[in-house]
């Protein structure tokens, strides 16, 4: 490793070169890469809502649908809006009326079965449906609806899960590259008050700004990303990764102190950090792969992309910014400034003189913040996560308010089941709580007509391949535990008729959902704990220091979720989930740094309360700075982000650094001196320094005695 940092220091130039030409194929597969921005196309292939997804998608073309609500209109006007759908070639169906009647015949003479769907109670407003012949967040859907949008008149709205899919891609697409450029504009703001030169941060985020373009760049392997991951993953890789680049600036600058040569300084550097990151990174990485392991695979993306990324953040910190801080060294020294980071010795005297009292705080924290942090309120529902104002919001707000049409699920049945068990199977349907309407070809079309003189456009609507389709509108929201219960009666009741039938729709695809994060949730957070507690355990070759280590941020991450809980806040399902891997990952770094320094303190031969408060006042200073970039980088985009999904996890990661941040210096600091003894027995080689520095004391005692 010497070799290699000695070679790259004497020619940062060529380094350079290659790192700038690696950026051009990166930029490429960053464009290359599709951005998903459907949830829930996140879910397992074995939930059998999704199942049912794939069957409207194979051989209904439904799988994505519109509904699109004309308010106080004539019905020329919508015939000639559903005339103009139809000629759109991504357009496999589109539904209204004059689909199954004459448009002539008066709405009051309809039958009640047709009214019931396509006309609000008031009969002051109509809808119509619109089936896709491609999936329902596809470029080909979404360019569709982004065309159906400029037909609408002011008084017209569409809605529906692809709706509210492509109006969350728009306003993504418009969102995303505002983060990033604010988060870097705050991160230099902090670091150049912090730092010690006004050309530092900009080094810095050069060498990491290198490193995010190949992280996102690389992308392009996996295929896709999800807009989550897109929108955060920049953001987190700069605030992760930040501490390692300072961490290596400062071992130069000591290095420069032993070494008169600067390259040689510089590969000292690189060569003795190297070690020290990997270990200190390898914490980070671990939390994040922890949310490979869900099953609804949107935390594999978020995981992979991410733990990816601290990987590019180490490579570059250690072979790209070495060779940007030679070449610009006289540069930066010119602009050199006294840093404004805050000493910690006063807090750090007041916190250890009151050490007791912080210690029995600590522990009665631990259990309501846990009980508490597992009460927070979930929302699951993207109409929760986007601006009221946009179109396909207002368009489900009409379409709950007019129609009483909250949430849509469809049925899928044996199409040999006979008419008379059918018209029984629905009414059941019709009779179960929260059901608003039922729309199935057998109580449309009757049972006395022969499908033989259907036109093949109607029957493909409601019976194809041996299948039957029956649309059951509910009011109540997905999401909801009313919904949740109605679908599970009307599961029993198809299942009843038909063991194979299968309930699905945005509903019952959020239901299951639910379940499979809630199983996600209690799996991860185990696999974080237990990944972290071994390499911890092998790292410090102890089994009490991941204990504290790892409790002194379990209790930050529980207060930071309970204090949304105290606040009445909603968080978005996806939230906990997220922010016990990354939080515990990301933060745990405070610990080890100072759990480090206060072990070197004592091998130096300190005695146990100057040598945690010299590690203390030493490692808070990177934790502050480290924190700080955090906090400012997520806050500045939870300030403006308008996706609450996004927004949330912001919020949650901006509190979480800070609270994290506290833990180490309120609670992990009394403690680490408090069971220093039990420590030192759980601990191999944990007292070796000590006691050397006991033996050289002793024996330069007995020397000053002999000469006296």
């Amino acid at each position: 490793m010497k070799r290699i940092a000695l070679w790259e220091a004497k020619h940062p130039k060529i380094v350079i070169a290659i790192a700038i030409a690696l950026v051009i194929p990166s930029i490429i597969g960053f464009i290359m890469t599709r951005v998903n921005y459907d949830i829930m196309s996140y879910l397992p292939d074995s939930v059998e809502s999704v199942q049912g997804e794939e069957i409207l998608d194979q051989t209904f073309n439904n799988a994505s649908m519109s509904i699109i609500v004309v308010e106080k209109s004539n019905a020329r006007y919508v015939a000639a809006l559903k005339e103009e759908i139809e000629k759109m070639d991504a357009v496999s169906s589109v539904i209204w009326v004059n689909s199954l009647a004459d448009i002539s015949i008066p709405q009051d003479v309809l039958p009640d079965a047709l009214k019931d769907i396509f006309y609000s109670k008031s009969s002051d407003s109509t809808m119509m449906l619109v089936q896709y012949k491609y999936a329902g967040s596809s470029a080909e859907t979404m360019q569709t609806i982004k065309n159906i949008k400029t037909l609408l008149s002011k008084n017209a709205f569409i809605s529906g899960v692809s709706a509210i899919v492509e109006d969350t891609k728009e306003l993504s697409d418009k969102e995303a590259p505002i983060y990033i450029v604010l988060a870097i504009v705050v991160a230099l703001v902090a670091m150049s008050f912090m730092m010690e030169s006004w050309l530092q941060p900009f080094i810095v985020l050069a060498a990491l700004g290198i490193a995010i373009i190949y992280n996102m760049g690389t992308n392009v392997f996996k295929g896709e990303i999800s807009f989550i991951t897109q929108s955060i993953a920049a953001i987190l890789q700069l605030g992760v990764t930040m501490d390692y680049s300072v961490f290596l600036i400062d071992r130069y600058n000591e290095e420069k102190l032993k070494t008169p040569m600067r390259e040689e300084a510089m590969a000292n550097a690189v060569t003795k950090s190297f070690t020290a990151l990997i270990g200190s990174s390898l914490t980070t990485i671990f939390g994040f792969l922890a949310l490979c392991f869900m099953t609804f695979t949107l935390g594999l993306d978020i995981g992979l992309v991410m733990a990816k990324g601290v990987v590019f953040g180490i490579l570059t910190v250690v072979l790209i910014l070495p060779e940007l801080v030679l070449i610009f060294e006289d540069t930066m020294n010119k602009y050199k400034h006294k840093s404004f980071l805050p000493h910690f010795e006063k807090l750090n005297n007041f916190v250890f003189k009151y050490k007791a009292v912080f210690a029995v705080l600590f522990v009665l924290l631990l259990i309501p913040a846990y009980l508490l942090q597992s009460k927070v309120d979930l929302y699951y529902s993207m109409d929760k996560a986007l601006p009221q104002d946009l179109i396909s919001i207002q368009g489900l707000y009409k379409m709950k308010n007019e129609f009483q049409m909250a949430s849509t699920q469809f049925v899928i049945i044996d199409d040999s089941i006979d008419s008379g068990k059918l018209t029984k199977l629905e009414n059941e349907i019709e009779n179960l709580d929260g059901v608003s309407s039922v729309l199935s070809y057998n109580k449309v079309i009757g049972p006395a007509i022969p499908d033989d003189i259907v036109p093949d456009k109607i029957l493909d609507i409601c019976k194809k391949d041996g299948k039957q389709l029956i649309m059951v509108n509910s009011v109540y929201e997905s999401a909801s535990d009313e919904l949740n219960s109605q679908i599970d009666k009307m599961t029993a009741i198809i299942k009843s008729y038909d063991p194979n039938a299968i309930v699905t729709g945005e509903g019952a695809i959020t239901k299951d959902m639910i379940v499979t994060t809630n199983r996600d949730f209690n799996v991860t957070a185990m696999l974080s704990l237990i990944a972290i507690f071994i390499l911890l355990a092998v790292t410090f070759k102890s089994i009490s220091l991941p204990v504290l280590l790892i409790l002194s941020i379990e209790l930050a991450i529980w207060i930071n979720l309970s204090i949304s809980k105290l606040l009445g806040a909603e968080v978005s399902f996806v939230g906990p989930t997220v922010i016990n891997c990354i939080q515990l990952g990301a933060t745990v770094d405070y610990a080890v740094l100072l759990t480090t320094r206060f072990r070197e303190e004592l091998h130096s031969g300190l005695d146990k309360k100057e040598a945690i408060l010299k590690a203390a006042n030493a490692a808070e200073r990177s934790v502050f700075q480290s924190a700080v970039v955090f906090f400012v980088a997520t806050f500045a985009v939870y300030l403006v982000c308008n996706i609450s999904i996004v927004k949330g996890i912001c919020s949650l990661l901006a509190r979480g650094s800070v609270i994290s941040a506290a833990s180490i210096v309120f609670f992990l600091m009394p403690l680490l001196y408090i069971f220093e003894g039990v420590i030192s027995k759980t601990t191999f080689g944990w007292a070796k320094g000590k006691k050397a520095a006991s033996v050289n004391t002793e024996n330069i005692a007995k020397e000053e005695n002999q000469n006296a």
